[in-house]
């Protein structure tokens, strides 16, 4: 049996794809890299271990011991974990970042695979056994998004695309064609909510993928925890980018949007 590892972060998408690699063959070896990780990302992996991402060395250690030579990076880690001062480091990852240019994603993500390569440990494509959950162009839910809503998801499409394209974020929350609230270091979630209170209600959420997309990491996906910020935020619809989007448990999540008026458009 072929064994594949998992570096996971919160969230469901890393059971998504321990449950889709095991259907298909794979021993699952999950690490979670962070707290908070969904809890049953256990129960759905062949081994399981916590590991804190700042245990550089020890996560190598485990890889090699697990003779794991490809790897899949998936769940959110967010990087305020960097600036709490909640996060023991180990030599390993100092002296990795101390190397570094700049935190942004694609920078720290980029040397992270290259020191998991200098290893021999290939990074796989996120979406390789779960391209299933990229939804193809069109209205996902049942209420279709109006005029002006049609409007404002063309502008937050485009305007998501400008802040990941400058590797800011991938989520902008826009109301008559104006840009309420850019994803950054906050997380999609907050961003969603700080958009909603700014408009009053009404908004619209875009979420893309980066022009130039890395596909082995930071994937843009939305889920049920999604919706429900949204809903919080009072928005009325959600725009994707079709094919580079990974929709998690889309029967609930257009489920809840449908209970709720949400427009989900795939665009």
């Amino acid at each position: 049996m072929k064994t594949i590892g998992l570096l996971a972060g919160v969230g469901r998408l890393p059971v998504e794809f321990a449950r889709a690699a095991r259907g298909m063959g794979f021993a699952v070896i999950t690490m979670a890299v962070v707290p908070g990780t969904d809890k049953e990302l256990s129960a759905v992996s062949d081994k399981f271990f916590d590991i804190s991402i700042g245990q550089l060395d020890t996560i190598m250690l485990k890889l090699k011991q697990e003779e794991i030579h490809e790897v899949t990076l998936l769940g959110k880690v967010t990087k305020e974990l960097m600036f709490t001062g909640k996060l023991a480091l180990d030599e390993r990852i100092k002296k990795l970042l101390a190397a570094l240019p700049d935190y942004s994603d694609d920078t720290l993500m980029l040397a992270f695979v290259r020191e998991l390569a200098a290893a021999g440990i290939r990074v796989l494509d996120q979406t390789q056994l779960i391209a299933s959950l990229m939804p193809q162009p069109g209205v996902l839910t049942v209420r279709k998004p109006t005029a002006e809503e049609c409007t404002d998801m063309k502008f937050g499409f485009a305007m998501a695309k400008h802040i990941g394209a400058l590797d800011i974020g991938q989520t902008v929350v826009v109301k008559n064609s104006a840009v309420l609230a850019v994803e950054a270091i906050e997380g999609t979630d907050a961003c969603i909510k700080r958009g909603g209170k700014l408009g009053c209600g009404g908004v619209i959420v875009a979420k893309v993928a980066k022009p130039n997309q890395d596909m082995r990491f930071d994937v843009p996906g939305v889920g049920i925890a999604t919706i429900h910020s949204m809903l919080e935020a009072e928005a009325v619809g959600l725009v994707i980018e079709a094919g580079k989007t990974l929709l998690i448990d889309q029967k609930a999540v257009v489920k809840l949007a449908d209970a709720h008026g949400i427009a989900i458009v795939a665009m």
